[in-house]
């Protein structure tokens, strides 16, 4: 089976952009993949300065490690003036092409107000540059503190089949992509 990985682009503790990534990764979890969540609010990392030397940040090797082994990345991020946020901008700068060529990614973004897809059109443009593979379903949560009730959960049943549809796209298209035979598939 496969492994994949989300990291979450904000830093609050009550994030919206983790709760959709979490849920996510559940239900990839329940298909039968392998799954991890880097939570970067958890993480010392320092900012890009364009070198490659972070000796003196050992999360940043434990960041990229990670991400080299996954077969599949899920980014999730607020999107801040119409753009990803900067922390999980930060974050992509201190990986590159060994970490992302030919990986399966796939996207969340979460908005305060109307949905729109400004942030995971970037990040297309990202994990292009970074030859990686984006697959075609990706999520926005517009209105966020309306999607999510009480306990965390998502509110609209709308929104939860996308998210499993996504989830699907994630794992079937990471099976694809890591040429894993038909036997393989069934456990999905």
């Amino acid at each position: 089976m496969v492994k994949i990985i989300g990291i979450g682009g904000s830093l609050r503790s009550d994030s919206y952009s983790q709760q959709a990534l979490k849920i996510a990764l559940e239900r990839i979890e329940a298909l039968g993949a392998e799954v991890e969540l880097l939570d970067l609010r958890s993480m010392d990392l320092p900012f890009c300065d364009g070198g490659k030397d972070y000796s003196n940040y050992p999360d940043v090797e434990k960041m990229r490690d990670a991400v080299r082994e996954a077969d599949g990345i899920i980014l999730a991020t607020p999107e801040y003036h119409g753009s990803i946020s900067g922390v999980l901008k930060n974050a992509l700068d201190l990986m590159g092409f060994e970490e992302f060529t030919n990986k399966v990614t796939g996207f969340i973004s979460v908005l305060g107000g109307q949905s729109n897809s400004n942030a995971l059109n970037d990040l297309r443009i990202i994990m292009r540059w970074l030859h990686a593979w984006t697959i075609p379903e990706q999520v926005a949560i517009g209105q966020a503190w309306k999607a999510f009730n009480e306990q965390g959960e998502l509110a609209d049943a709308d929104l939860s089949k996308r998210i499993d549809g996504f989830a699907q796209s994630m794992v079937e298209n990471t099976l694809k992509l890591r040429g894993l035979g038909e036997r393989e598939k069934v456990a999905v």
